[in-house]
């Protein structure tokens, strides 16, 4: 596309005319104001000296557009509960930056802080141990010990000992050595950093575990005594196994000390994991580095060089994470995506287990493990759907012991529950008659602080308690906390104000006897439109797809949403059948229909509110990626009249060249065919698998397409690789139909890079604004 003169015979950006420059600068300008609202990521809370108040660290993100970076920071509270109707939170007058930091954990009694600064080009790790007051500690470690600890919030498990004297955590195995060749061929034994004369080969290739875990090869398991810097590898792990998410076991005098860690194993191949939870995975038990037991001692054995194998925990269930002690150390709790893995579904209903830690110190992989939570196939409406929890606190039990406290996916909301891992009672603790959604940010004793949002109300901290009325019966109260974290501009805040959102529930249409009770029950789609209505006229809609497919659209604040909804769309955002949050019956329906059921469904949807008289027919975009994009680029093929534009970010357009070049190639197989997918899985599709995969794909409906179309495309992703993109855009092209293409050359499938995602969705508001004037 060639760049053009204005008026005024300036030269323009490449692909705008005078016009579109304007709409450009006018949209920019109200995607900053949106861009600077802050985020609240997580938070800590600790005992005060005295006793009766409470401090807490709440930590916060900002994008940085100029430097391309998410701002951290850092801003301090102490939370005061004045009465049982209201609480005070005293903020610090300003927050403190967190340069170049990849995480922070508290130890447990909030006495020491451990920062980690993790490596840029080969240098050494960066550990520092801060008390109230200064840094204490500060060390390096080489590459030659372990290269970045891992800090994504899945491999990620940094744990202090109950002492507060050694750390445990997951991060890059060594290098191995690379062969070393000079003006003379091959170099044996190598050659020292210095050696000009030589360059350092490739060596053997290695798998990674694929989509934003590009580069790194083996997260490992080390432990550091933080008195004396010294960092050991924890011994006894196969090669094979990926570890991480490790906690310390309960001291018991007198026996050997424990880690406990999940373990990934990858014999054949790492497939991607970055939102797959149908990768197997297991518990395991090793005995920790610097410890020594009374019987070590006279027996002359160093168990620092005793290479004790792991213990497998979960013999008997196929996947076993986030693993939580109880406070009395008595039972050990984790999570299960056993339906994931058995299934092949990405992402599915999980289940909550239970095993009673032996005292005795001694360990088998015979374990008892206790169902605590099941999976729910199917649910009335109202009750409880299953456990969808995409993260667990470090500490998130109440005082009695057994209670803990999470964060799950309930129909199109997030919800917080209460979980008895004893009783198996589960309740929800969030306010049931709201549609906001809501995040666990850590608890106070037994109160809990969190984060309350919809798509019209930017997050606002909450803070919640028990209280007893008179029957008798414990009930929630929910206060709230005044805030300076997350600012809204003044031109935000109207234009929010004049927004209001619903939750619509869609019948299934054409329900078959084939169907289970849970995909014959309605979907759900969050609708969110302007309060007022000029000339009872429908402003134009934006149908918003999310990717997975197992995944869902939450009613949460998201600052590109309100954009697009504040420049004068309303917008339809369809958890389709197959979504999370619905029961595993609704969610496994799906594989094997994609293509087809989820497309019905998202024009179902549709259909639903034009009936409504919400929707002018004339006035339809819609938007999805990954997935989404898979949904957007078959609705234009399927449905071609229907749309007056679209926009894919990483779409989905044909499953016969994903396959063979995505890090989830098992993906298509369990899509396309099921659950018996998984038995029909290869490297190397035949040529029956290679037509069923174009037959499931956009592009075997692109000769129908006529709808102008954006793509944005990350350069550097490995889940839906561009080449699939630009294949769809460029046939679009070749026939004739307006077509944009932006290619982000240094981003992966999410495309959240800060400047990225700041042009990709000023790109699509001033897209749709163009065709639906």
């Amino acid at each position: 596309m060639e760049g053009s003169k204005g008026d005024s015979g300036k030269d323009l950006p490449l692909g705008l005319d005078a016009e579109t420059e304007e709409e450009y600068a006018l949209q920019s300008k109200l995607l900053q104001e949106f861009t600077s609202i802050s985020n609240i990521d997580k938070a800590w809370t600790f005992k005060s000296g005295s006793g009766i108040n409470s401090q807490a660290m709440v930590l916060v993100s900002q994008p940085n557009l100029l430097a391309n970076k998410r701002r951290k920071f850092i801003l301090s509270t102490e939370i005061s509960k004045e009465s049982t109707t209201s609480v005070n939170f005293r903020w610090a007058p300003f927050p403190v930056e967190m340069t170049g930091v990849s995480a922070i954990v508290p130890s447990p009694s909030g006495a020491k802080l451990f920062v980690v600064r993790n490596s840029e080009n080969e240098s050494p790790c960066q550990i520092e141990i801060w008390s109230s007051s200064q840094l204490e500690k500060e060390y390096h470690v080489p590459q030659s010990v372990h290269g970045s600890i891992y800090t994504d919030g899945w491999f990620e498990g940094i744990s202090w000992n109950s002492e507060e004297t050694l750390i445990a955590y997951a991060a890059e195995e060594p290098s191995p050595t690379k062969p070393t060749f000079n003006k003379l061929g091959y170099k044996k034994g190598g050659s020292s950093d210095k050696d000009y004369d030589s360059w350092k080969g490739l060596g053997e290739w290695e798998e990674d575990w694929g989509e934003t875990y590009a580069g790194k090869r083996q997260p490992a398991l080390f432990v550091i005594n933080i008195n004396s810097g010294e960092v050991q590898a924890v011994k006894g792990i196969e090669k094979s196994v990926s570890v991480g998410q490790v906690v310390w076991a309960p001291s018991i005098s007198g026996s050997d000390q424990y880690l406990v860690f999940v373990g990934w194993s990858s014999d054949k191949r790492k497939l991607g994991i970055k939102y797959c939870y149908n990768r197997p995975c297991a518990l395991y038990a090793i005995k920790a580095p610097f410890y020594e037991t009374k019987t070590n001692k006279d027996d002359h054995k160093d168990s620092l060089t005793e290479d004790v194998p792991a213990v497998k925990l979960t013999q008997s269930i196929s996947s076993s994470f986030f693993p939580r002690f109880s406070p009395d150390g008595k039972s050990l709790v984790f999570l299960s995506a056993r339906s994931s893995v058995d299934s092949g579904a990405h992402s599915a209903t999980e289940s909550l287990h239970r095993i009673e830690w032996p005292t005795d110190g001694n360990l088998s992989s015979s374990l008892k493990i206790v169902d605590v939570i099941p999976v729910i196939m199917s649910a009335e409406d109202g009750c409880f759907p299953g456990l969808y929890c995409s993260s667990f606190l470090s500490n998130s039990w109440l005082s009695d012991g057994c209670t803990i406290i999470l964060t799950s996916i309930w129909g199109s909301s997030q919800v917080l529950l209460s979980a008895n891992v004893l009783s198996a009672e589960v309740s929800r603790i969030s306010p049931t008659d709201s549609s906001f959604s809501w995040n666990l940010l850590a608890l106070d004793g037994d109160n809990v602080v969190a984060v309350s949002s919809s798509p019209v109300d930017v997050p606002q901290i909450k803070y919640g308690h028990l209280t007893v009325n008179e029957t008798k019966n414990a009930t929630w109260d929910w206060l709230d906390v005044s805030s300076p974290i997350v600012k809204c501009p003044e031109k935000v805040k109207s234009l929010l104000s004049n927004q209001q959102f619903d939750i619509m529930k869609i019948p299934v249409k054409d329900v078959s006897d084939s169907l289970t009770d849970g995909a014959r029950r309605p979907f759900e789609a969050i609708f969110v439109s302007s309060k007022t209505r000029i000339n009872d006229s429908c402003d134009p809609l934006i149908v918003m797809l999310h990717g997975g497919p197992h995944s869902t659209s939450l009613t949460s604040f998201s600052k590109s949403m309100a954009f697009l909804s504040s420049i004068g769309f309303n917008l339809l955002i369809v958890n389709y059948r197959g979504s999370l949050g619905f029961g595993e019956e609704a969610l496994q329906s799906l594989p094997g229909k994609i293509g087809t059921q989820d497309v019905n469904d998202v024009l179902t949807a549709i259909d639903h509110v034009i009936d409504l008289g919400k929707a002018d027919p004339s006035k339809i975009t819609v938007l999805g990626g990954s997935h989404g994009g898979f949904l957007t680029t078959h609705l234009i093929g399927q449905a071609p009249e229907k749309f007056a534009a679209a926009a894919a970010r990483n779409p989905v357009c044909n499953l016969a060249l994903m396959v063979g070049t995505s890090d989830i190639p098992d993906w298509c197989f369990v899509e396309t065919y099921g659950s018996e997918g998984l038995n029909y899985f290869t490297e190397a599709p035949s040529a029956e698998h290679l037509i069923a995969f174009q037959m499931k794909s956009p592009i075997f409906h692109i000769s129908k397409v006529k709808t102008p179309t954006l793509f944005l495309l990350g350069a550097k992703d490995l889940r839906v690789p561009i080449s699939t993109g630009l294949q769809y855009a460029r046939a679009l092209k070749e026939k004739g139909v307006d077509v944009k293409t932006i290619v982000f050359p240094n981003d992966v499938h999410g495309i959240e890079r800060p400047q990225s995602d700041f042009e990709s969705f000023l790109n699509i508001g001033v897209w749709f604004k163009k065709y639906c004037k």
